[in-house]
Parts: structure tokens; C-alpha cells; sequence
């Protein structure tokens, strides 16, 4: 019997190994030069090789794909804005007030969609496991960040999926009442609405509780768990850095690469 009702333990991935803090800067290091282009082909290099290393994260395919969902709602949005509104080039194929479609901004809507997933894969790769605890241990250790800021991010990670919970709960409490069945998009905001006043609640009854513990003391705390950095760490950033340059690198070779506001 206990056996059935213990959890099993988690698979401990390659990832799990570097610091978060190294995450951050990885995710910047995959992120930051996407800016200074705008082409699909380094994007979708980036996108490609980020698939390739999901093994060494401990996430599925599956879990990926699912939380990539908002950023698969998100990216049509920018690439149909940047198709109507884009500089005009090469054949245009249609006008209509201030919207023209041409062959530059059919270009570039495809390497704002494929941009918007590369620019939102590293961080779900990154911090798809990452414990909070261990996070405020890396800020406050390695980063060196002060203490009531790094308590703080800790509080409000830790309260993240509380709204789910809340959002389950709701629902549920709708239908039980014979009001979840209908009118989606009203159901939708008059929830979030109630979600944003249970946020705010929540958040002062915890600053209260904080300070009442002396959390936001300014005398030097201890942290129970020691966060170093370990040469996995910067095999992490080499790779990093590999990957990102190799997909630039594919873009300039094929002629695509295309230096922002060129």
C-alpha cells in the first residue's frame, strides 16, 4: 500500500545540473541576437536545434508542444499585424487603407511567426523544472541579488499555481449554479476579474505575513541550501552560444539574414 501511494521520484535530467542563474543568461544568449534580425531562417535553425537538445531538459515532446500553446496563439497575431502594416517591397498584392500585402511583408510576417516561437522555446526548455526554491537560492547566492527582492520572487513563483487551482475552482462553482455553459467570452473575463481580486488579496495577506516574519529585514540572511557554479555550467553556456551562432551563421550563408532596420 505505501508503495502505491508514493510518488514516484522525478527522472533527474542533464539540466537539473546547471544553475539557474546560467539558465537566465542562457536564455538571453539564445534570445537577445534574434532581435538584431529579422529572417525566418535563423529562427527556424534556433527553433530546430532547441528541438534537438528537449532530451537533455527531462520534458517531453508532448509537455513542450502543449505549453508552447500560448505562444502558438500569440505568434499570428504579430505575424498578421506585420503582413497588413509592414514596409512595402517587391509585388504588391493587395492594398487596402493603410494595410498593403507585398512581398517583403509576406517575408516578414512568416520570420515574426517563426521569431515569436524561438524567442518562447528557450524559456519553456529552461525553466519548464525549475524549483523556485532552488531559483531564489541561485539569485541570492551566485547573483548576489538583495535579499527582500529575491524572497519576493520566491513568494510570488510559489503563489503561480495557486491560480489554477482558483481557476478549477471557479469553474467548477459555475456549473454547479447552471452558469458555466454559457456565453464564453463573458464567463471568461467576469473570471479573470475575480482571479485578479483573489491576486490581489492573496498578495497583501502574504506581504503582511512577510513582514511580520521579518522577511524584509535588512540584516544579512542565511540560506539553507548552498548554489554554486559547476563546470556544467559552462559547458551549458559554450552550447549556448554554439547553437545561436550556428543559426545566424546558416542565415548569412543562405543570403537571408536581415539586419534589423536595414
Amino acid at each position: 500500500m505505501t508503495g502505491l501511494l508514493t510518488r514516484p521520484a522525478r527522472a533527474i535530467a542533464w539540466l537539473d545540473g546547471v544553475n539557474p542563474v546560467t539558465r537566465i543568461v542562457i536564455a538571453l544568449v539564445l534570445s537577445v541576437p534574434l532581435f538584431v534580425t529579422l529572417d525566418a531562417v535563423s529562427a527556424a535553425t534556433a527553433v530546430v536545434l532547441e528541438l534537438l537538445c528537449v532530451p537533455l531538459t527531462g520534458l517531453t515532446y508532448a509537455t513542450v508542444l502543449r505549453r508552447l500553446i500560448p505562444v502558438a496563439v500569440f505568434a499570428p497575431i504579430a505575424a498578421f499585424s506585420m503582413l497588413l502594416y509592414a514596409r512595402p517591397g517587391g509585388t504588391v498584392y493587395g492594398q487596402f487603407l493603410f494595410a498593403t500585402i507585398s512581398d517583403d511583408s509576406i517575408a516578414l510576417s512568416i520570420a515574426v511567426l517563426v521569431r515569436v516561437v524561438a524567442l518562447g522555446l528557450p524559456t519553456i526548455l529552461l525553466f519548464g523544472r525549475t524549483d523556485p526554491t532552488e531559483l531564489a537560492d541561485a539569485l541570492a547566492q551566485v547573483a548576489k541579488l538583495p535579499s527582500r527582492f529575491v524572497l519576493g520572487v520566491l513568494a510570488g513563483a510559489r503563489t503561480v499555481g495557486l491560480f489554477v487551482d482558483d481557476w478549477r475552482t471557479m469553474t467548477l462553482a459555475r456549473r454547479a449554479r447552471g452558469l458555466g455553459d454559457r456565453g464564453a467570452l463573458r464567463r471568461f473575463f467576469s473570471m479573470a476579474f475575480v482571479l485578479l481580486v483573489f491576486a490581489v488579496r492573496r498578495g497583501t495577506m502574504l506581504a503582511t505575513a512577510m513582514e511580520a516574519r521579518g522577511f524584509g529585514a535588512d540584516t544579512e540572511r542565511t540560506w539553507a541550501r548552498p548554489s554554486r557554479l559547476h563546470p556544467r555550467d559552462a559547458v551549458a553556456l559554450v552550447g549556448a552560444v554554439v547553437l545561436i551562432g550556428v543559426a545566424l551563421s546558416v542565415a548569412v550563408a543562405t543570403g537571408a539574414f536581415r539586419f534589423v532596420g536595414g
